[in-house]
């Protein structure tokens, strides 16, 4: 269901419009906290081509690790869906949760308690001060929807994601869902 007022645990969808923009084109993004402070969320569905043992060699494992957005790119950051194993975990909503004891998920990694489909890595994340991503929702730049896949959102596919919620919106944004990345290829 589209929203107008974003809150914590809602997704912001890229509007087809703001093509160009390097950090956010057809980007989906869960927002970890809304509040009159600001905005804090993860981009879903821009893997890189990091896994985590690229960047922490001790771990032997395979997650792939996302670019959660252009703010403190060199900061490692989790979503998860295991608060029972991750202490200190802050819950977003619907059963995800942000962040927790880093070394207890290490743990976890090295003894295969939990997988890709359970906590998932960004470096950085896309922050907003106080009004501005309000002000970015009124030039339409964001549709803001409901989380309807819940906790199971970390599992979701990131290679059609943005093309899902197009389709789904429907009317002018179905043309959309098949057009280039960069409409210059078209």
């Amino acid at each position: 269901m589209i929203s107008t007022q974003p809150k914590k645990g809602n997704l912001l969808i890229a509007e087809p419009s703001i093509i160009g923009d390097i950090s956010f084109n057809r980007s989906i993004i869960l927002l970890a906290d809304h509040t009159d402070e600001g905005s804090i969320g993860f981009i879903l569905n821009k893997p890189l081509e990091y896994t985590i043992s690229d960047l922490i060699p001790e771990l032997d494992a395979t997650f792939k690790v996302y670019n959660g957005g252009p703010v403190e790119q060199d900061n490692l950051y989790f979503i998860h869906k295991v608060p029972e194993l991750i202490p200190n975990s802050v819950e977003i909503s619907l059963g995800i949760y942000w962040g927790g004891d880093f070394n207890k998920v290490a743990e976890l990694i090295a003894n295969n308690e939990i997988n890709e489909k359970n906590i998932r890595f960004f470096l950085g994340y896309s922050g907003w001060e106080s009004n501005q991503l309000n002000n970015e929702l009124k030039t339409n730049s964001w549709v803001v929807t409901e989380n309807i896949y819940k906790q199971n959102i970390i599992e979701k596919d990131y290679e059609t994601f943005w093309k899902e919620k197009m389709l789904e919106f429907g009317g002018e944004y179905t043309i959309w869902s098949n057009a280039p990345e960069d409409p210059t290829f078209n």
